[in-house]
């Protein structure tokens, strides 16, 4: 614990990504108690109010049907959070299973995991996704279940590379003399070794994971509205630049705090768990 501490506090960024991320969690969280106008979430039309700039009581202004911009952008940190959540909860056991059993068995095995990983990993993440969402309807779970699809092979390469050097280690080969089980081997002596890079990725990948969602979003492929949406809310702005420049100034200030959060705090582990190994 002293460790952590001391390397947190020895590193600025670390500490601002601590209170970014602490942020983004926070609104998210507690949206419904932050927001000045939390029925704004919906589909409510203010008119008297619309394509305001920022002002009290609406500080980052409104949007073209009189909605409070931050108010949305509170709720979009709770969708992106989720989609994050989400994504992340089903891609890392299926990439980490994957690259674990190809990583360990070889032959066959792992020749025909590994070119299935490398046929994913040859298309561009974006463009995969945008492909599976051009064919399914664009929604908040078939957003999710597209961005899984691109996500998980990273993590199969990332642990596949790993087991490949672990299985040789002399914990390993004393296993296997004193007759453990595959899955023994595989999922109590060399996943535990695998762990601290899986956590730093996923804490980087997060931020990622919000930044491929808006994007999606962003060309109409994510979620819809009314539902408050990052990417959707950039896209409808950027239309109306530079007149209304707050209907698309915040919401990328909003992706941007995010995605920059979580890389600083998957520097400042991947520093911790290195110093802890």
């Amino acid at each position: 614990m002293k460790r952590t501490l001391a390397i947190l506090l020895a590193n600025p960024l670390s500490l601002l990504g601590v209170v970014l991320v602490s942020v983004v969690i926070l609104s998210a969280v507690f949206a419904d108690f932050i927001a000045p106008f939390p029925e704004h979430s919906g589909a409510v039309v203010d008119f008297a109010n619309f394509n305001k700039p920022p002002e009290w009581p609406y500080i980052f202004g409104t949007d073209l049907v009189g909605r409070d911009m931050f108010s949305r952008i509170l709720y979009a940190y709770r969708i992106s959070l989720i989609l994050g959540i989400v994504v992340l909860a089903i891609a890392v056991p299926i990439g980490v299973t994957i690259g674990l059993v190809a990583g360990y068995l070889g032959g066959w095995t792992e020749y025909l995991l590994m070119r299935l990983t490398d046929v994913f990993l040859s298309v561009p993440p974006l463009v995969l996704a945008m492909s599976i969402m051009g064919v399914l309807q664009p929604t908040l779970a078939n957003g999710m279940l597209a961005v899984t699809a691109m996500w998980w092979p990273w993590y199969t390469r990332l642990v596949y590379n790993i087991t490949r050097g672990e299985k040789e280690e002399g914990y390993v080969l004393a296993a296997e003399v004193i007759g453990a089980s595959k899955a023994h081997i595989i999922f109590r002596e060399i996943l535990p070794n695998c762990v601290p890079a899986i956590i730093t990725k996923m804490t980087l990948d997060m931020g990622f994971v919000i930044l491929i969602a808006s994007s999606l979003s962003f060309l109409g492929l994510g979620v819809q509205p009314p539902t408050p949406d990052l990417g959707s809310m950039v896209a409808d702005g950027a239309k109306y630049l530079p007149d209304s420049w707050w209907l698309t100034i915040f919401p990328g200030l909003a992706i941007l705090i995010a995605v920059f959060g979580f890389n600083l705090i998957g520097d400042a582990l991947r520093d911790i768990l290195g110093a802890e190994q």
